[in-house]
């Protein structure tokens, strides 16, 4: 078997390095397209849940406001408040493992080196050139190939809190939106009906997106998404509808 020459070497080197950036990249791409639907989706069905609830008890455009704003608010603020938190806790595991990483490569520099070797060639290279690979990485940034090839963590786009309480909010406000908007702006009449329906063909919406980024079956999806929320419809306007009736 002929040897691989230095410049193959580097030329693997480098395809590992570029395949583990691009992958890991558009990863995180389709997870934060992912997490922003689901958003807009817990923002449709709890505040379509509250609205008709309301509904069922009175039909006072105010009070509909009131608690359409109210649950929006209210909604948009936790999930803000929940994905801070977790991103907090995601970004300082990710620190803490960059630290254990930084500390290993300097107290055992020949250890880590073969630990990136065999990565390497678990991942379908020669000994050899996983060995020049290892090398050439470690002499160009020896704690961005650990944690990319090791930790599956790119040191240079560590997960941040306040980005995903940003995109958490808007994505909850802007699901919100639409059966607020869809029971308050209508004439009495119509409300229910246009708030219902609205409701529905955003979950089909939000259910075949969420299907198709994470390659699943989107009919199946679709279904489970739609029945649930028609389910909370039905259940909060059924609440709503008995507390009306008695009086309270």
């Amino acid at each position: 078997m002929t040897e691989p020459t230095h410049d193959e070497a580097h030329d693997e080197a480098h395809d590992e390095a570029h395949d583990q950036a691009h992958g890991g990249a558009l990863g995180e791409r389709l997870n934060w397209l992912r997490a922003a639907v689901l958003g807009a989706n817990d923002g449709i069905v709890s505040t379509a849940g509250l609205v008709v609830g309301v509904a069922g008890a009175t039909d006072a455009r105010s009070a509909l406001l009131t608690a359409g704003l109210a649950g929006l608010l209210a909604g948009s603020m936790s999930m803000a408040a929940g994905e801070y938190v977790s991103v907090s806790t995601q970004r300082d595991s990710e620190k803490a493992a960059l630290a254990a990483e930084r500390r290993e490569l300097r107290d055992q520099p020949e250890a880590e080196l073969e630990e990136l070797t065999e990565l390497l060639e678990d991942r379908g290279l020669s000994r050899d050139v996983a060995r020049e690979a290892a090398q050439q990485l470690t002499e160009r940034d020896a704690l961005k190939a650990h944690a990319r090839v090791e930790l599956g963590i790119d040191p240079d786009q560590l997960a941040n809190p306040w980005h995903a309480a940003w995109a958490s909010f808007l994505a909850f406000t802007a699901g919100a939106l639409l059966p607020l908007l869809a029971m308050v702006l209508p004439a009495a009449d119509w409300r229910l009906a246009v708030t219902v329906v609205s409701v529905l063909a955003a979950l089909v919406l939000t259910g075949w997106t969420s299907a198709r980024l994470g390659a699943a079956d989107p009919g199946r999806a679709v279904l489970r998404n739609v029945a649930g929320g028609a389910l909370a419809m039905a259940v909060t306007y059924g609440v709503g509808a008995l507390l009306g009736a008695a009086g309270v």
